[in-house]
């Protein structure tokens, strides 16, 4: 195994070390016997200044090379005149002229919220500038490299450092550092192409390492819409074709969700790697037995998360994890109005799992994702009093007790003529509103007529309102969305181990949550216990 001395005197630095880990590095402090060292010091350290001089292969990272800055030689060892640092502000990270492979899958929105820059007065001529942030709108080098030696100067906060962003940014130029090429693309086949497959298709066509190979549905409608996007794709109406094809490395399972199980199971067990829609499946059992296949068989499964990367979650996140709102004790959630449900399975409980399963999918996944304490119970209850033409309930509310007293609770409602914020939540500084926001697409139609929709609230990013203690009020910035997050991850998981956001036992754990929240809903409410979620 590859071993990594991260050498370091900020704390923060933790984060980085078992990100590395988690990439399947072995990483230690010992500098003698090691691959390759990082450092990430405040402190100038002569003796490692002396091995990086001699060659040891180093990623000098954050303040090291402004550290170092005084050291007799120090620009021809790094490759650098370091300048003058610039104040924190929000960073743009930008492909630079000799890139190479560090940047595939970067995209065009690596922003980290106020990191600094060291500017550079002078890059040496055979000194590789990789990635580059503007500073006074001048582009200068973050990551470089020179022989065995890279730097990548930005990290001088713990925010930045506890960032999975810049941990991906560390590796790939660890990776650089060793000469570690990517694995091949895999070869990608959807099984089902139905609402979402042509979002996937865009995807995997933007994401370098994924190629989409093969399509299989029974529809051939939908096998034609694919092969309009993809002419080349080999297109199935028999699954096991698709599950037999020697140029599909992992398979989609785009089906209903009381099928993913079994045909996740079936792809695992045809040597796939797997990801499976949302919900990942309807129940614990079902859960437990495809991470075990695929851990048995060392292949990859992952859900297809998407809203995870939603730009007022990410936003909501941020603020929840720099501690603008204290400590959080209360969270709500909510989404629905008042209408009828959609005609589609989504709305006959037997195949969806029921309303539960529906929108929770994604509502109780960001609650999940922000409270990895102990969920203690769990209870719920169901209302059925108006559309009785679909099997869902029309209105369900499902509340979460945590091991540390946290309470979350979620709400969806297809009777709801007045709206609940998309997320209240409490803190002991203050408060986080997400308000709705109601907005109208408007364009004209083909004979120059005005032509207005409205769009469904669920498909804009909320307001999010920060109230203080003393009653000031801040609309919180939102981003845009990152475009084609999860299929970057999951291509840096394939092609170079590193870890992803979305886990199975993470996705296992939302399971347990929704599988307890029916049981509660058909026993009156009645809180059910959650042991080991």
């Amino acid at each position: 195994m590859t071993r990594i001395a991260l050498v370091s005197d900020l704390p923060a630095a933790a984060t980085l070390a078992g990100y590395l880990r988690s990439c399947g590095l072995a990483v230690d402090d010992q500098v003698p016997g090691s691959d390759a060292v990082v450092v990430l010091s405040e402190r100038p350290d002569p003796a490692l200044i002396e091995q990086a001089r001699a060659g040891r292969p180093s990623l000098l990272a954050g303040p090291t090379v402004h550290a170092w800055r005084d050291y007799e030689g120090i620009h021809e060892i790094v490759g650098l005149l370091p300048g003058r640092l610039s104040p924190a502000h929000e960073v743009r990270v930008r492909r630079g002229p000799t890139a190479g492979a560090v940047a595939d899958r970067l995209g065009d929105d690596l922003v980290l919220a106020g990191d600094r820059v060291l500017t550079i007065d002078k890059v040496l001529d055979d000194t590789a500038v990789l990635l580059t942030a503007n500073v006074g709108l001048t582009d200068q080098p973050v990551a470089t490299l020179r022989g065995a030696i890279a730097t990548l100067t930005l990290g001088w906060t713990a925010e930045t450092l506890d960032d999975p962003a810049y941990c991906r940014l560390a590796h790939r130029l660890v990776r650089q550092l060793l000469g570690i090429s990517d694995l091949a693309p895999v070869g990608v086949g959807m099984l089902g192409y139905g609402a979402i497959g042509q979002e996937h298709t865009a995807a995997i066509g933007a994401v370098t390492g994924l190629d989409l190979a093969a399509v299989c549905d029974p529809s051939p409608l939908r096998l034609d819409a694919a092969r309009a996007v993809t002419p080349d794709v080999r297109a199935y109406a028999d699954a096991d074709a698709l599950l037999a094809d020697p140029g599909v490395g992992l398979v989609i399972v785009s089906t209903p969700p009381n099928t993913h199980a079994e045909w996740t199971l079936r792809a695992l067990d045809a040597g796939k790697s797997v990801v499976v829609e949302k919900p990942f499946c309807l129940t614990v059992a079902e859960a437990d037995a495809q991470i075990e296949a695929a851990a048995e068989r060392d292949l990859t499964l992952a859900v297809y998360q998407n809203r995870r990367w939603d730009a007022d979650f990410l936003a909501l996140k941020r603020a929840w994890r720099a501690g603008l709102f204290g400590e959080v004790f209360h969270y709500e959630s909510f989404v629905g109005g008042y209408g009828h449900p959609c005609n589609y399975w989504h709305s006959h409980e037997a195949i969806s799992g029921g309303a539960i399963y529906d929108w929770g999918s994604h509502y109780l996944d960001w609650a999940l994702d922000l409270l990895p304490q102990p969920v203690e119970w769990v209870s719920a209850t169901t209302h059925k009093r108006v559309w009785h033409d679909v099997t869902n309930a029309d209105h369900t509310r499902l509340l979460m007790h945590f091991a540390d007293g946290v309470e979350a609770e979620f709400t969806h409602s297809d009777l709801a003529a007045a709206v609940k914020p998309k997320w209240y939540v409490l803190g002991t500084r203050g408060a986080l509103v997400g308000s709705w926001r109601h907005e109208r697409v408007v364009g004209r139609d083909v004979v120059g007529n005005l032509a207005e929709d409205l769009l469904a609230p669920a498909d804009s990013p909320a307001l999010l309102d920060l109230y203080a203690g003393d009653g000031a009020v801040t609309r919180l910035a939102v981003p845009p969305r990152p475009r084609n997050a999860f299929h970057r991850e999951l291509a840096d998981h394939l092609l170079a181990g590193a870890p992803m956001s979305v886990t199975p036992l993470g996705s296992r754990r939302n399971v347990a949550v929704m599988e307890a929240a029916v049981r509660s809903a058909r026993d009156g409410g009645r809180p059910q216990p959650l042991p080991g979620a």
